[in-house]
């Protein structure tokens, strides 16, 4: 029963990391998007969180538009650690 236990709260912690990334990079992509003030220290520690978790995806795509570039690249991160995030904790949870 311990094992099982175990492995319900591997999968809790391993979606909940995978939420705060998404949510982390979803909170840059609407600070972009409403020209937050990239002086303050939320939005710099917010947009240096977001660089770091897409720096793979960052520049991928080569759009004219700013925010689509913005928007593309964050997202598609934000999407890849859902997804890969909840199918590692739903493999976790069904062991």
């Amino acid at each position: 029963m311990s094992r099982t236990h175990g492995s319900n709260s591997a999968g809790r912690a391993v979606a909940t990391v995978a939420d705060i990334m998404a949510l982390i990079l979803g909170l840059w992509i609407l600070m972009y998007l409403l020209d937050a003030n990239r002086a303050n220290d939320l939005v710099r520690f917010v947009h240096d969180a977001a660089d770091w978790l897409a720096g793979w995806s960052r520049d991928l795509f080569t759009f004219d538009e700013a925010w689509a570039r913005v928007v593309a690249g964050y997202g598609l991160a934000a999407v890849v650690y859902l997804f890969v995030g909840h199918a590692v904790a739903n493999r976790l949870h069904r062991n």
